[in-house]
């Protein structure tokens, strides 16, 4: 059942049937300023105040393969919802909020309750609130304005990099150049072997919001491997939602060493 926890925690993650869009075909990309690109990133970016929407997702490490279903809710700024459910029966919930973590699973009958730490145990990087909510919605995981940053043409995508990289870790951004939403985002820890890499394989365009359909999640530490392959099935935006959660009583607490 810890790859239940493991599936919902990353939810990390997560939309109305229409016609699907990928990364643009062009052959070739329009030269333009590192901060005329940020700008229109940052134009570009999620403004619905609620998301409601079913997920596939499918974990994969060197033991394990498993599928979930995954009813999701996000109140932007303000809480992550997740109810996960295996072959039709409930298994796990989530309630994310900007200061808190909490989680429990039927199986095994634990919970946890604390902070950003189980989560950034499993991606192998510090993240917060607000990264995770970035991560689910296609915008990159740093506000691109807090620092100076360069910028190039790799292959069909930008790549956006801070001038000065953290001493600890280097952090990348691919964005789209017409929809400048992210085609992929990564944190590299060479010191620790650690990278993880977010790639927006699909985008789907709702209420004329470009959203993302398909994220694949690659997290490696040292020779250990994890994805996690994320499919939005269903989306509704701006609808009102709620978050029932409540521990169940007889549950016992994880406690992270």
């Amino acid at each position: 059942m810890i790859k239940h926890l493991k599936y919902l925690l990353v939810l990390s993650v997560l939309f109305s049937s229409c016609k699907t869009k990928k990364a643009t075909t062009n052959t070739t990309i329009m030269s333009m300023s590192t901060k005329k690109i940020i700008k229109n990133h940052d134009s570009n970016s999620f403004d619905k105040k609620t998301i409601k929407a079913r997920v596939k997702a499918k974990y994969q490490d060197k033991k394990t393969t498993q599928s979930l279903s995954i009813k999701l809710r996000i109140e932007k700024d303000k809480a992550i919802w997740m109810s996960g459910s295996y072959l039709g029966f409930p298994v796990a919930k989530v309630l994310i909020t900007p200061d808190r973590v909490l989680f429990y699973e039927k199986l095994k009958k634990t919970y946890f309750d604390g902070d950003f730490s189980l989560l950034s145990n499993f991606l192998g990087t510090e993240v917060d609130f607000e990264k995770l909510q970035n991560l689910l919605i296609g915008q990159t995981i740093l506000n691109l304005k807090d620092k100076r940053y360069t910028s190039e043409v790799e292959g069909m995508s930008y790549l956006i990099e801070p001038k000065k990289q953290e001493e600890l870790y280097d952090i990348l951004f691919w964005l789209n150049p017409s929809t400048f939403k992210v085609d992929k985002q990564e944190v590299r820890q060479s010191i620790e072997q650690k990278k993880l890499s977010v790639s927006y394989t699909e985008y789907q365009k709702i209420s004329k919001e470009v959203f993302p359909k398909k994220i694949n999640l690659i997290a490696i530490d040292k020779t250990k491997r994890t994805l996690l392959d994320l499919e939005y099935r269903s989306v509704e935006f701006n609808e009102k939602v709620s978050f029932p959660f409540e521990i169940p009583s007889g549950y016992k607490e994880i406690m992270l060493k």
